[in-house]
């Protein structure tokens, strides 16, 4: 049950005909683990937290460092030199005290991912290398998680929803990571964000839209974005989605699967 100071906390949600009071305690009872808190993370968690979603993780095991604070908006110049999840975790109190956060100061890897995952409803991958995201990709197919991704170049970025483990109307699998990507790019072809750089309200407004996607796949209005791409072009400020389907030889939930656990992470 919500208690008085929530109601009038989420009050503009509530009354919200697509949200209401279900809608509003089903954000409460909701746990949700976001893979860093950084350019994307950092809008994520703090837009989750003030939406009232009962339990927030974030893994990371960076310190925040002034070229953060250019996006990184959960972090503040006083927090220089603190671990991100504590930053993270004070601006959260201050912002919801009626959420539990989690702080997971470690790299995610192939031995804790499947016991981190697990513990919650939903994931939501902000990384920014290719390693962890089809790391977080397989785990949650293996977990039988859904995940928000999203991912930033210099002036774009993207975001879809994986929901590889279940199945569409039509009796299909859902498309997976590797559906979209099979595979990553070579190494170094594509720069590092210290190298390239970053347009840091970008990284606001992508990671404004995973919480808005983790939003909706908690209570359930509207149409999410699995099998889309949603695609961002900053400089001609473009919206695009391309639909994808499953691959019947995505090694998953293809045809013939291959991967059925995450020990190929720890070659």
């Amino acid at each position: 049950m919500l208690s008085a100071d929530e109601l009038e906390r989420y009050a503009r949600h509530i009354v919200l005909r697509e949200v209401g009071g279900p809608g509003q305690n089903a954000l409460k009872e909701a746990s949700v683990l976001v893979i860093g808190a950084g350019g994307l993370g950092a809008p994520a968690l703090m837009y989750l937290a003030a939406a009232g979603v009962g339990r927030l993780g974030v893994i990371d095991d960076d310190i925040v460092s002034l070229s953060n604070l250019q996006r990184q908006i959960i972090h503040a110049t006083s927090d220089i030199g603190k671990r991100k999840v504590d930053s993270a975790a004070a601006l959260i109190y201050a912002l919801n005290p009626h959420v539990t956060f989690e702080a997971h100061p470690t790299r995610l890897t192939a031995d804790n991912a499947m016991a981190l995952i697990a513990n919650y409803d939903l994931v939501l991958d902000g990384s920014d290398n290719f390693e962890t995201r089809y790391l977080v990709a397989d785990a949650c197919f293996l977990a039988k998680r859904p995940l928000i991704t999203a991912a930033l170049g210099q002036f774009d970025g993207s975001l879809t929803t994986i929901r590889a483990h279940e199945k569409n109307a039509d009796g299909v699998f859902n498309p997976t990571y590797r559906c979209l990507f099979p595979e990553a790019p070579p190494p170094g072809t594509v720069p590092a964000c210290a190298e390239a750089g970053v347009m840091g309200a970008l990284a606001g407004v992508l990671g404004s839209m995973m919480a808005l996607e983790a939003i909706r796949e908690i209570v359930g209005f509207g149409e999410g974005l699995v099998g889309r791409l949603l695609m961002v072009d900053a400089r001609a400020m473009r919206f695009e989605t391309l639909r994808y389907a499953r691959d019947p030889q995505n090694p998953l939930n293809g045809d013939g699967t291959v991967i059925t656990d995450l020990s190929a992470h720890r070659i």
